[in-house]
C-alpha cells in the first residue's frame, strides 16, 4: 500500500512538472547500456547523481589539485569542492530556465572525475607522456571511470549511467569532431553518444557553471594566498565598480569581507548574464525541443559578448598575478615531473606496477596497451598518492 502510494505520487508529480519543452525529460531518457531496475523513489537522473556521489572517483577528488597542490593547504579549493560549487550554480540556473536540475547536477558532479593529479600541470605531464599514443583527455578518462573502472555491480562494469548523463559529460565542452582515443571509439560503437552534435542544454549550463565557479574561486584563492590584494584587483574596472559600491554601503570593512563581496557580485553578474543571453538564444533560434538544442551550430547557452570580454580580462589578470607566479610555477614544474617520472619508469619496467594493475595487462603486452594502463593508473591517483609513489620509486633510502 505504501509503495503503491509513493509510486502513484511520483508519477503524478512528474506529470505536473513545469519543465520547458526544450528540457531533457527523465521519462524520455534513451536509457542505460545494460538493463537495470527502476526505482520508485528517484528519477533516472537522480539515481545517476547518487551513483556518482557514492563512487570512489568522486571521493578521490578531495585529494586532487584545483590550482594549489593538495599538501599546500586545506583551505584552498580541490576538485571536490570545485565540483560541488559547479553543481550548486548549475542547479540554480537550470531551475530558472525550467530545465532538468537533476541531469544538470549529475553532469556537474561528473565533469572533473577524470582529471589527473596536480591540476593542469599533471594533465600536461600525462599528455606529454602519451603523445605517441594520442595524448591524454580527462573527459575521456571521466567516461572510462563511469563506464568501466568503477565496479559496484556484479552484472556489469561501470556505473551504468543514463545516455544523457554520459553524453552530457563527454560533450560538455562541445561536439567531438575527431575521435582520437581508442576507448572512446570502442564505447561509442556500443552506445552511440552522437559525438558530432552539441549536448543538451543542461550539459551546456554545467559547462558555463564550471567557468563561473573556477573564475571566481581563483580570485578568492589567489587573494587568500597573498598573490594580489584588493587594490590590485581594482585594475579591472568592473571589479573596481563592485568594490566602490560596496565601500559606500559598508565603509571600513576588512579585506576578507570585501573579497566575498567581489566574488558574490561577480557570480551573480555572470549567472544573470548567462540566463538572459541563453533565453535570447532560445527565442532567436526558435528552439522548442531538446533535439533542437543538439542540432544547433553553436552553443545555445552562452555569455553575452560584453561578459566574454570581462572574463577575458579577468583571466589575463589571474595569469599575470597568479597562474604564472614563481611559487605556482615551481609547484607546477615539480608536479609535472612527478607524473612524467612515474610514467617513464613504469613504461621502462612494467614489473614495478602494483600487482592489481599488472593483472589488468594481457598476456601479450603492446606498448599502446601498457601506456594506456599506466596513464589510467596515474590519472586516477590523488596528489598525495602520486607523491608517495614517486618517493617509493625514486628515494633509494625509503622502504618499499
Amino acid at each position: 500500500m505504501v509503495i503503491d502510494y509513493i509510486k502513484n505520487t511520483l508519477i503524478e508529480s512528474e506529470k505536473n512538472m513545469t519543465l520547458a519543452t526544450y528540457a531533457t525529460i527523465s521519462e524520455n531518457s534513451r536509457g542505460r547500456l545494460y538493463s537495470d531496475y527502476n526505482n520508485i523513489i528517484r528519477s533516472p537522473f537522480q539515481r545517476d547523481r547518487d551513483r556518482l556521489i557514492h563512487s570512489s572517483a568522486f571521493r578521490r577528488l578531495d585529494g586532487k589539485t584545483q590550482v594549489f597542490a593538495y599538501h599546500e593547504g586545506k583551505n584552498y579549493r580541490t576538485r571536490l569542492t570545485h565540483s560541488i560549487e559547479v553543481a550548486q550554480i548549475t542547479r540554480t540556473i537550470c531551475k530558472k530556465l525550467n530545465i532538468n536540475e537533476d541531469l544538470g547536477e549529475a553532469i556537474a558532479l561528473a565533469h572533473d572525475l577524470g582529471h589527473a593529479p596536480f591540476g593542469h600541470a599533471g594533465e600536461r605531464g600525462l599528455n606529454n607522456a602519451m603523445k605517441k599514443f594520442g595524448g591524454f583527455d580527462h573527459n575521456v578518462n571521466s567516461l572510462k571511470i563511469m563506464t568501466k573502472l568503477e565496479r559496484h555491480y556484479p552484472e556489469f562494469e561501470g556505473l551504468n549511467l543514463c545516455w544523457e548523463t554520459l553524453e552530457g559529460t563527454i560533450k560538455h565542452n562541445g561536439p567531438i569532431k575527431k575521435i582520437r582515443n581508442s576507448y572512446l571509439k570502442e564505447f561509442n560503437k556500443k552506445f552511440d553518444l552522437e559525438l558530432g552534435q552539441y549536448s543538451s542544454l543542461e550539459s551546456q549550463i554545467a559547462s558555463f557553471a564550471d567557468d563561473i565557479a573556477y573564475n571566481n574561486h581563483d580570485i578568492d584563492d589567489g587573494f587568500r594566498a597573498g598573490f594580489f590584494g584588493i587594490d590590485t584587483l581594482k585594475e579591472l574596472p568592473f571589479i573596481a565598480e563592485i568594490i566602490n559600491d560596496f565601500d559606500k554601503k559598508h565603509p571600513h570593512s576588512p579585506d576578507n569581507i570585501r573579497i566575498y563581496a567581489i566574488t558574490r557580485q561577480l557570480i551573480a553578474d555572470m549567472v544573470f548574464d548567462l540566463l538572459e543571453n541563453t533565453q535570447n538564444n532560445i527565442r532567436k533560434n526558435n528552439i522548442s525541443t531538446s533535439q533542437d538544442v543538439r542540432k544547433q551550430k553553436q552553443f545555445t547557452a552562452d555569455f553575452s559578448v560584453q561578459m566574454h570580454k570581462k572574463i577575458k580580462q579577468l583571466r589575463e589578470f589571474l595569469k599575470k598575478y597568479f597562474y604564472t607566479a614563481y611559487q605556482v610555477a615551481r609547484m607546477d614544474m615539480k608536479s609535472q615531473k612527478i607524473v612524467e617520472d612515474l610514467f617513464a619508469i613504469f613504461m621502462n619496467n612494467h614489473l614495478l606496477l602494483p600487482q592489481d594493475i599488472r593483472l589488468q595487462l594481457p598476456a601479450k603486452i603492446t606498448d599502446e596497451v601498457l601506456a594506456e594502463t599506466i596513464c589510467t593508473y596515474i590519472a586516477n591517483m590523488t596528489d598525495m598518492m602520486a607523491v608517495e609513489e614517486h618517493s617509493k620509486l625514486f628515494d633509494t633510502y625509503r622502504r618499499f
